[in-house]
């Protein structure tokens, strides 16, 4: 393993790299010395991981601040670094992570350039799974198209989360293509594709959802959900500025679909009565959004002070943050049909009294709608970086056009 440090008084970075014997060429080919790995990373220092100890005890550190916390989005801890002699040093193992999340809940003009690049590179991979697929493909087959062209033409070797390529009922399924449900249904056609799939670059992530009919069109029914959740996508993007609470964000796309569904005969009743009651998480389980960047769900959710919210839908929020400028997040409205959850609203009086049943019992088997978008925080609002044709409009002429040629 190789370590990094950074010596605060001088911001001076050190590098450490392991000392590989000769032998190992003929396995990783040429084993490069330590001056190859200060030009190629502009490190101030650069030391073999041998060395770590003797190179420290030079500059007569005050403490060592060794990185170590938990992932409030994975709950995991992250192990700090060891070495020998590190006895020898004062440690401090609980000022340097709230540091290094913050570092990382506000991206720096070089780490977004990285992302608008792999949210392009994954945008057009996107439109080129709309290009290829038909009825009777199999969702992996869509699956390894993206793959490919993220590969093949942006460089990106791996992609960000293992793909949801989701058709039909599986488009309900929130993390369908995990190992028990591998991407493996044949499309059908009438299906709606729920294509969720993001390319790696260089350790920085992206996130897109794209839904969309196999076969190009729309059936009535289909652009009635997709529109609502579109439109709860454009308004979260349009009200999102430093100083916004996400969790307001989530609520603003709950009115908007519970709006929609009224609207459209599934709901009946006040919206702000249901909003009360929390209908909106019948309709959107997840929460509106996370973090994005050297995870696909970055750190820093939820630092000291900020506490997870209480509610369906709320409470599955990856962030309560108050929004601040470089921040880069999804914005993932959906509205699904799950069985269990409109039993359990159907059996609820507390919520059954807002929704239409017949009309609601029609949309079982429906499956789900996303919509995906990768966004970063400006001064003033917000910027797009996810470009795919969303409005059923754009979609249907895109798939005509491009499948056509």
């Amino acid at each position: 393993d190789c370590f990094g440090a950074l010596e605060v008084d001088s911001g001076k970075y050190i590098l450490f790299v392991p000392l590989l014997p000769p032998e190992y060429s003929i396995w990783m080919g040429k084993i490069h010395g330590v001056e190859y790995f200060k030009a190629r990373y502009g490190i101030d220092e650069v030391y073999y991981t041998n060395e770590i100890a003797d190179s420290l005890q030079k500059k007569s550190p005050s403490a060592l601040l060794l990185l170590r916390g938990l992932n409030t989005d994975s709950g995991t801890t992250c192990r700090a670094a060891a070495f020998d002699k590190i006895s020898e040093f004062k440690t401090d193992y609980d000022t340097l992570h709230p540091v290094i999340m913050e570092c990382r809940v506000k991206k720096t003009p070089q780490e977004l350039e990285v992302l608008r690049y792999v949210c392009r590179v994954s945008s057009e991979a996107h439109k080129e799974v709309m290009r290829k697929v038909r009825p009777g493909n199999k969702e992996y087959q869509m699956e390894s198209v993206f793959q490919n062209y993220c590969y093949t033409k942006g460089g990106c070797r791996h992609c960000s989360y293992t793909c949801i390529c989701a058709s039909g009922l599986n488009s309900g399924v929130l993390h369908y293509g995990h190992a028990g449900a591998p991407n493996d249904k044949t499309i059908n056609d009438g299906d709606l594709c729920l294509f969720d799939m993001g390319g790696e670059y260089y350790c920085y992530s992206s996130d897109i959802t794209c839904t969309f009919p196999v076969n190009g069109k729309f059936t009535d029914k289909q652009r009635l959900i997709y529109e609502a959740v579109l439109a709860a996508s454009k308004a979260v993007f349009a009200a999102v500025k430093p100083g916004v609470s996400w969790v307001e964000m989530h609520k603003l796309a709950d009115r908007v679909h519970l709006a929609a569904l009224k609207a459209g005969g599934l709901l009946k009743g006040d919206v702000d009565a249901m909003m009360e009651k929390r209908l909106g998480g019948v309709f959107m389980p997840h929460g509106l959004g996370h973090f994005m960047g050297c995870d696909v769900h970055d750190v820093g959710g939820y630092p000291e002070g900020v506490e997870r919210p209480a509610g369906p839908g709320l409470c599955k929020l990856r962030t309560a943050r108050v929004l601040e400028e470089n921040n880069v997040l999804t914005i993932e409205p959906g509205i699904y049909f799950s069985d269990f959850l409109l039993d359990q609203a159907l059996a609820d009086p507390e919520k059954s009294c807002f929704i239409n049943a017949d009309a609601t019992n029609a949309y079982r088997g429906f499956g789900g709608v996303r919509i995906e978008d990768d966004i970063i925080v400006t001064a003033t609002g917000a910027e797009l970086m996810s470009i795919v044709p969303r409005t059923v409009e754009e979609i249907e002429s895109f798939m005509a056009r491009e499948r056509s040629e």
